[in-house]
């Protein structure tokens, strides 16, 4: 048998780089703990910003907040998972060693390029920034061409959007001082990446969980409803791009919100009620019908559009990044497919994080109360997720190859 035939019949092993640094053996592993430790510092630093006025990064704090959420956490995040499924979507080898190292140092040297730009001037802190996504996106292009895997390229496409919305961020915070149409943008990425892979991992986790408990009653599989589905989101968000407060903005919105609802009862997640793991992934497909209904009243005028857009960033992408990175890191180091008592302590957390922060449109005098709430929610949801898998992350060897479905 060739080394190919191999490759297309035998998962791929995880842990690959047997020497050196643990941290640096997958993608998912210096990524996931990157990007939970600046998820709760730049919380934690914006929270200071409000209350004593820092000049985070040499520009208003709320474009600092906005870009390190959208492009310095999230992106984070979105790295570590790509760089572990791609390899198991091609039956490549994955990126690890100091290959890892060079794209993780990017990612980081653009946070602290935007954290004090007046140290490489303001032009070539930006230019470090806005290399990360371009450079991730070539490295995923070239796994997924190689492995012509064409259906993925989708995910491609919005990692391209990402990587132009980042650039668009600077461009548009430096020449207008306005940062609303480059952050849609990224929002509306990074949601159909959720919807898409989403329609990928939820239904086949929880097909997997209800199969090895002998229940018959299984989600249903992906066809032309999903399609349909998938087709108007990418509408909805379109114009929600171009026109947030268009009526026909609103109509489509709330046309997505019920498809997906739908979408989602589709795949059964109340039948996982008694496995955290799995239905975290069903409640944070959740926040995908909220963001619809709520930039669907964002634009008839009936909630305020900064609370629509926090429902989508801190609910629908703050969740489904926690719920994935948790389920990979114990999918990827061997530890049980079960979530403990931390992690749906960090789930709950998470979540309330989501519900709070739009409530600052229903109760406004108590504004600075929420946000503070809602903070501190965030923030411990990521230190209980450096608590429990930052020592896995950085010590732990997985020598087996992944469970089928990791991915």
């Amino acid at each position: 048998m060739t080394q190919v035939e191999l490759q297309k019949r035998e998962p791929v092993p995880r842990g690959l780089a047997r020497t050196g640094p643990v941290i640096l053996s997958y993608g998912f592993r210096p990524f996931f703990l990157a990007a939970t430790v600046w998820g709760a510092l730049s919380m934690v630093l914006w929270i200071l910003e409000v209350s004593l006025g820092l000049g985070l990064g040499g520009v208003s704090g709320s474009a600092w907040h906005a870009h390190e959420m959208l492009f310095g956490y999230t992106s984070a995040a979105l790295a570590g998972f790509l760089l572990t499924a791609i390899p198991n979507w091609t039956g490549r080898l994955p990126v690890s060693g100091p290959p890892l190292l060079a794209l993780f140092a990017l990612w980081a040297a653009g946070r602290l390029a935007l954290l004090w730009p007046s140290a490489l001037g303001e032009t070539a802190s930006l230019i470090v920034d806005s290399s990360f996504l371009p450079v991730l996106f070539l490295i995923c292009a070239r796994e997924i061409v190689a492995g012509k895997k064409w259906k993925d390229l989708k995910v491609l496409a919005a990692l391209f959007a990402l990587a132009s919305g980042n650039a668009f961020f600077h461009y548009g915070n430096a020449v207008w001082g306005d940062i609303a149409l480059p952050s849609r943008v990224a929002i509306a990425a990074y949601m159909m990446l959720i919807m898409i892979i989403g329609g990928r991992i939820l239904p086949s986790f929880t097909r997997n969980w209800l199969s090895k408990r002998g229940i018959t009653t299984l989600p249903s599989p992906y066809g032309r409803f999903d399609i349909v589905a998938l087709v108007t989101a990418l509408g909805a968000l379109a114009l929600w791009i171009a026109d947030p407060q268009g009526w026909a903005t609103g109509v489509a919105c709330v046309a997505a919100a019920v498809l997906h609802a739908i979408r989602l009862a589709r795949w059964r997640g109340w039948m996982t009620v008694a496995e955290g793991l799995v239905l975290v992934l069903h409640l944070a497909y959740g926040f995908v019908v909220l963001s619809f209904l709520s930039l669907g009243a964002a634009a008839f005028g009936w909630l305020e559009p900064i609370a629509a857009l926090h429902v989508a960033t801190v609910g629908c992408l703050g969740a489904m990044t926690l719920a994935v990175m948790t389920r990979a890191t114990r999918g990827h180091t061997g530890l049980e497919l079960r979530a403990s008592g931390l992690t749906i302590a960090s789930y709950a957390a998470m979540i309330a994080a989501g519900a709070l922060r739009p409530l600052t449109a229903l109760l406004p005098d108590f504004h600075s109360e929420i946000v503070s709430l809602a903070g501190a929610a965030w923030i411990a949801a990521m230190l209980l997720f450096v608590a429990e898998y930052g020592p896995v992350l950085l010590t732990r060897r997985k020598e087996l190859p992944s469970p089928r479905g990791s991915f």
